[in-house]
C-alpha cells in the first residue's frame, strides 16, 4: 500500500443517484462541509482522486476502483442510515476489504441519530449495521468508534483513528466528557 492520506466514505446508495432519496445526501453533506473555507473539518476524500465510477461500470471494474481508494486510505467512514443492513453489493465488499485486507479503523456514523452516542444507546443502533460488520466487530477484527451524525464529532474522530491509530475495541464509543470539550452545554 502507498500513499495512505484518505478517509473512505461508505454509504448504502440503494441504486438511487437521486440524492433525495439515499444516504448518498450524507455524502454530499459531509462533502460540502469540507469544501468551506469557514469551517475547520476537513478530509482527503479518495472518491474524487483517480478514475470515475459510472453507473454502467462493470462490477470487477467498481471492486478494483474501490479497492485502489481503499488501498490509499486511512481510515472507513461508514454512514449508517435505515437501509444501510439491507446493501447486499458494494457496502458489504468495502467493510470486508477495509478491515480485512486495509486493517483500516471504522468510523461509524449514524445519518440518523443526531444526539451523543453512549452505553446505553448501542443495542438499538446495533441492528442497523451491515452483517458484514456485525460479524468482524463480534469476531474482534474490526475495530470501531460508533458517532451521531454532527460535524465536530465527525471531524474529532477523523482526526483520533486511522490505520496507525485505531479505536480501542471493537465497540468503541466516546465519553461524555469527549462532547463536553467539543459541544457546549445543550448542543448535543
Amino acid at each position: 500500500m502507498a500513499y495512505r492520506i484518505g478517509t473512505y466514505v461508505a454509504f448504502a446508495a440503494d441504486g438511487n443517484t437521486d440524492f433525495t432519496k439515499s444516504d448518498i445526501r450524507f455524502y454530499n453533506l459531509l462533502k460540502g462541509w469540507n469544501s468551506m473555507k469557514d469551517r475547520t473539518f476537513k478530509f482527503i476524500n479518495p472518491h474524487e482522486k483517480g478514475p470515475q465510477l459510472r453507473g454502467e461500470s462493470q462490477e470487477e471494474t467498481i471492486k478494483r476502483t474501490l479497492r485502489s481508494r481503499l488501498d490509499n486510505s486511512k481510515r472507513f467512514l461508514l454512514l449508517v442510515g435505515n437501509t444501510t443492513r439491507l446493501d447486499n453489493d458494494f457496502v458489504p465488499y468495502e467493510i470486508e476489504y477495509a478491515i480485512d485486507k486495509c486493517k483500516l479503523p471504522v468510523i461509524v456514523v449514524y445519518v440518523n441519530y443526531k444526539v451523543r452516542i453512549t452505553d446505553s444507546c448501542p443495542t438499538n443502533l446495533k441492528a442497523l449495521l451491515p452483517s458484514s460488520l456485525i460479524e468482524r466487530i463480534n469476531n474482534g477484527t474490526a475495530k470501531t468508534i460508533h458517532i451521531p451524525f454532527r460535524e465536530r464529532i465527525i471531524n474529532k474522530a477523523i482526526k483520533d483513528f486511522d490505520f496507525n491509530s485505531l479505536p480501542s475495541y471493537n465497540f468503541s464509543l466516546y465519553l461524555d466528557s469527549v462532547y463536553d470539550s467539543i459541544y457546549k452545554p445543550g448542543e448535543i
